[in-house]
């Protein structure tokens, strides 16, 4: 995917700004003036052969809806398209992607499954009967939500937020930990992901604080993208974490045995702190975004969740017509 832009102030004034993002043949143009818009088509017209389609309404597989509200993007016929592969378009939907409080991991008697099944949905060897269960579920989940999606609003700021999390030793197969982060620029949802930590983590602090270096790197490049697109970052990026541990090591990261395993991710936070590139204030574990993805949970706190982040059902958050 490539990003370009033209005539706009980098350092954050009133300039205009024009956006191309391809993907292979398909193609967005977006931006804040539409005569350089079309200037930006005309020109690509008498060099390729190209259709314009109009207002975005379907890209790479994500479709989107606008309203007074904000702009509604889902992966409905994705979700469809994907229960009918799977031959569960009748199944009984479930609350929750996975149940609350579950470990998957390869139990030494258990009970395997249909291995061509499950890798045609998740790509996986040595599958066993929990772990088709688990599967099957995240699609039961699915069934219930398929038209769920993302709303985008202005919320009367520019602000970048990071939410990270981790479960400690959370593999029960080799004791790794699991940390993930949401990203919110102005608000809303940009990106998010969940990855197992390479190595075992000898502390819930440390698990957490290789959790914060990957959503600093996160930080780094989103504000990196907002200032080439002309919007500065002009305040420091909050990086939410709810171990205190974790937190502590972050505002006073002298050398000791609760440091010494990651010490580069220690350099690497102390040196965007005292930038002024980020702040790592303490949140509360209910209040903990994160949680989501890092460990299944019961129903209410996933929906919970769900909504500070804006997702959830096209029909209530969109009150106006699309």
């Amino acid at each position: 995917m490539k990003l370009e832009q033209q005539n706009f102030d980098p350092g954050g004034g009133q300039g205009y700004v024009t956006c191309l993002i391809i993907y292979v043949d398909d193609m967005i143009i977006t931006g804040n003036d539409e005569q350089e818009i079309k200037k930006l088509k005309e020109g690509l017209f008498t060099e390729f052969e190209m259709k314009d389609l109009g207002r975005l309404k379907y890209f790479l597989g994500i479709e989107v809806l606008r309203s007074q509200h904000g702009i509604f993007i889902c992966q409905k016929k994705y979700i469809l398209d994907l229960l009918a592969e799977t031959g569960m378009l009748d199944c009984k939907p479930a609350e929750t992607p996975m149940i609350a409080n579950q470990k998957l991991y390869l139990e030494p008697e258990g009970e395997p499954t249909d291995k061509g099944r499950y890798q045609r949905i998740q790509f996986m060897h040595q599958p066993q009967k929990a772990h088709m269960d688990a599967v099957e579920r995240i699609i039961k989940y699915l069934k219930g939500t398929p038209g769920y999606g993302v709303l985008f609003k202005s919320n009367g700021h520019l602000n970048v937020q990071i939410y990270t999390d981790a479960d400690w030793a959370g593999d029960k197969g080799n004791r790794r930990s699991t940390p993930g982060y949401f990203s919110l620029v102005r608000g809303n949802l940009v990106t998010w992901r969940s990855k197992k930590q390479r190595v075992v983590s000898l502390s819930s602090a440390e698990a957490e604080y290789r959790g914060i270096s990957r959503g600093v790197a996160e930080v780094l490049w989103i504000r990196k993208l907002l200032t080439e697109v002309g919007f500065r970052p002009k305040r420091a990026t909050q990086v939410f974490c709810d171990n205190e541990a974790a937190n502590q090591i972050s505002e006073n990261p002298v050398q000791h045995d609760r440091t010494k395993h990651v010490e580069i991710d220690r350099h690497f936070i102390k040196e965007k702190l005292e930038a002024g590139i980020i702040e790592v204030p303490f949140v509360r574990s209910e209040d903990q975004l994160a949680d989501i993805l890092t460990k299944a949970v019961r129903t209410g706190i996933m929906q919970d969740c769900l909504g500070k982040l804006n997702f959830g059902d096209p029909t209530i958050q969109l009150e106006g017509e699309c």
